[in-house]
């Protein structure tokens, strides 16, 4: 074999080799963003994939046991058990009315499984009355 044809033959070898492991990577983790009405209308195929669930976390449903943390997301009248065990501290804004996002995947009964949990309070980041519409403070003369 002559001397190109076998760097060529090797070039494509690491060129294929490269395009499958993306290929691979991207397929591993891809994640579908759902609200909880969205999952629940998933029915079996949703335990196949990888998620991202938003909704409301509901009032009085945070349970502590050890580093596990059972609540539920509710999304007008459909509701979703959420059980989180992961490493990662919960955020300080995750508590009762707060907006979050659970990463993770859907067991056969129904619980859903997050080993990363995203929360924000919806009333932090609303500006205050009259914020807006206030005029700039006059310099004063010297």
């Amino acid at each position: 074999m002559k001397t190109y044809t076998k760097f060529a033959v090797l070039i494509v070898a690491i060129i294929g080799t490269l395009a499958w492991l993306a290929a691979g990577g991207i397929s591993d983790t891809s994640t579908y963003y759902k609200t909880v009405a969205e999952l629940k209308k998933m029915g079996p195929d949703a335990q196949t994939k990888r998620l991202r669930v938003a909704g409301d976390v509901a009032e009085g449903s945070i349970q502590r046991q050890g580093r596990e943390v059972r609540f539920t997301l509710k999304q007008e009248a459909e509701i979703l058990n959420v059980v989180y065990a992961g490493i990662d501290p919960l955020p300080d804004t995750f508590k009762d009315g707060a907006q979050a996002v659970a990463d993770g995947k859907l067991a056969a009964d129904g619980t859903f499984h997050a080993n990363k949990i995203q929360a924000k309070c919806a009333s932090k980041y609303e500006s205050k009355p009259g914020q807006y519409g206030a005029k700039p403070a006059q310099k004063a003369a010297l």
